[in-house]
């Protein structure tokens, strides 16, 4: 699945990636506002460009027979300072604007993720699928900094332990594999429709716990 986004794009950029994934055969985008260029600062829409993901949807929608996905944050977006009911809504929006199929932003809370998907679906409308995005741990350093990027919540006994293994890489990466093995277990017992890895390009991680799930 090919990821577009708005960054430093204008329309006629993003026109011509999609003429050229059409010549490709490549069917899937997953359509993203994405993150200000080197992943802090404020977005920063481009001459003729979008703004918004939404408006990225309705042009890939508008310009080819493509499926497309967006994203969803159980959390709430780390931009909308309304508070996470009003980013829902905005997730909303995009499925009206023709996402075919969402795929959420990392936790490690489950109830977080069921609390949103609930709310959607419920109080929302929402029909398109709805993946979980899992993230397995690989350090105690590169989880801090990446959860600060994108404002996901780490859990005060998962923080404790991670602090317990700080130093310890090796021993950190187990435990992420088997605490995202747990986490993955319990969401397809709550009859998730798929099962969105985060690998970081690092398979190991994500092997074991296809494994660990007996989906290999």
């Amino acid at each position: 699945m090919a990821h577009l986004t708005c960054v430093e794009s204008s329309k006629n950029d993003i026109g011509a990636v999609l003429d050229e994934a059409k010549e490709l055969g490549i069917r899937n985008i997953l359509a993203l506002r994405g993150d200000p260029p080197g992943g802090s600062g404020e977005f920063v829409k481009a001459d003729d460009g979008f703004e918004y993901s939404y408006e990225l949807v309705r042009f890939i929608k508008a310009n080819g027979d493509f499926c497309v996905g967006t994203a969803g944050f159980p959390e709430g977006h780390i931009a909308c300072t309304e508070g996470k009911h009003v980013d829902w809504g905005y997730l909303k929006n995009k499925v009206d604007c023709g996402a075919d199929f969402v795929l959420t932003q990392l936790f490690f809370d489950n109830s977080d993720f069921l609390r949103f998907r609930d709310y959607i679906v419920r109080k929302l409308g929402v029909t398109v699928p709805i993946c979980p995005g899992v993230l397995p741990i690989l350090s105690t350093k590169q989880i801090s900094k990446f959860t600060q990027l994108c404002g996901a919540r780490i859990p005060k006994a998962l923080a404790a332990r991670l602090e317990s293994l700080r130093d310890d890489d090796e021993a950190t990466t187990a435990f992420g594999i088997e605490y995202a093995t747990k986490q993955c277990e319990k969401l397809i017992r709550e009859g998730v429709v798929g099962l969105h890895m985060y690998s970081l390009n690092k398979a190991h991680s994500t092997s074991a716990i296809i494994k660990n799930l007996g989906l290999s």
